[in-house]
């Protein structure tokens, strides 16, 4: 049972990563690629029915963190303090200016919002790296390298994701934002890879240089204009990332704790896998359908975007 949450717990991250890597890209690449206001409202309705849903896979998978092992919930939480309060003000930040936005009249309002939800990305998206990468190494150079990795990632993530979403000048520019991030991905990737310890097992550095493959393969394909396959390359490779970091966690979540250590008693582990097993189908299902009904392009500001949109007041 212990192995089987570690599993989970790592399966839950892994989504929020994922998910969240381009709600994160868009967010900081709104004021960039959206020149103009109708852009901007085309950018963000790309994410407007979705990025709270995303969110919940980080509720769940620290829920499960708390329920299924306390020890290391509280390690972690308690070591990384002010990061993670940062992670939640840039959260709350974001979300606030997602929803606000919709509701302003004028553009220098509309300005801040814009500033508050590129800000509210950024923060967390260099935050879960450098969080993470401290886990590993404890060092302040690998924590830096690590979320300026985690950045780059979540911005070329974002970009192919509004290459894929997006039509007409958006998607030009999203397409050479793409490109141009690669420049910066490629080599953090290889001084984060560089950087595993080398007690890791083959499996791990496995993941690790086939997430580095995926990342070039999606630059490869962003030029060559398959989005779809570009967005399975890039989502792809975090996934791998997230397997290879969470394997090198396997033995220890933390420092001097091992999940044996960490974990709750079998009782309550068996109780919450009836309840994962009845509840997560239904997030699944829900998530797969909202992303199945929000799935075609967005050409421009009104019609079938504005629609979309409305749901969080983005496309008002």
């Amino acid at each position: 049972m212990i192995d089987l949450w570690f599993v989970i717990i790592a399966f839950l991250w892994t989504g929020y990563f994922v998910l969240e890597g381009f709600d994160f890209g868009v967010g900081m690449l709104s004021p960039f690629l959206g020149r103009n206001e109708g852009q901007r409202k085309q950018v963000l309705q790309t994410i407007g029915p979705v990025w709270d849903g995303n969110e919940v896979w980080l509720i769940t998978a620290v829920g499960a963190m708390f329920a299924a092992f306390p020890a290391w919930y509280a390690g972690f939480l308690s070591s990384f303090y002010l990061p993670l309060t940062l992670v939640l003000a840039g959260l709350i930040v974001r979300g606030v200016a997602l929803e606000w936005r919709g509701k302003l009249e004028h553009s220098s309002d509309r300005a801040w919002a814009d500033v508050g939800i590129a800000a509210g990305s950024a923060l967390p998206a260099f935050l879960w790296g450098a969080v993470f990468a401290d886990v590993l190494l404890d060092s302040g150079v690998a924590a830096l390298v690590g979320g300026a990795f985690s950045l780059a990632v979540c911005l070329l993530h974002g970009a192919v994701f509004l290459a894929l979403r997006t039509e007409g000048v958006v998607r030009r520019r999203a397409r050479a934002a793409a490109m141009g991030t690669l420049v910066a991905v490629i080599p953090l990737g290889i001084v984060a890879l560089s950087s595993i310890p080398r007690e890791g097992s083959g499996a791990v550095w496995i993941a690790a240089g086939s997430a580095m493959a995926l990342l070039a393969a999606g630059g490869s394909l962003i030029w060559r204009r398959r989005e779809g396959w570009a967005f399975a390359a890039t989502a792809g490779a975090i996934a791998l990332a997230s397997a290879a970091l969470f394997g090198t966690l396997a033995g220890a979540p933390m420092p001097g704790l091992t999940l044996e250590q960490a974990a709750s008693g079998p009782y309550t582990l068996n109780v919450l896998t009836w309840i994962g097993l009845a509840i997560l189908p239904f997030v699944l299902g829900y998530q797969g359908w909202t992303y199945w009904v929000f799935r075609k392009r967005i050409s421009a500001p009104g019609g079938a975007a504005q629609v979309q949109g409305a749901q969080t007041g983005i496309g008002q």
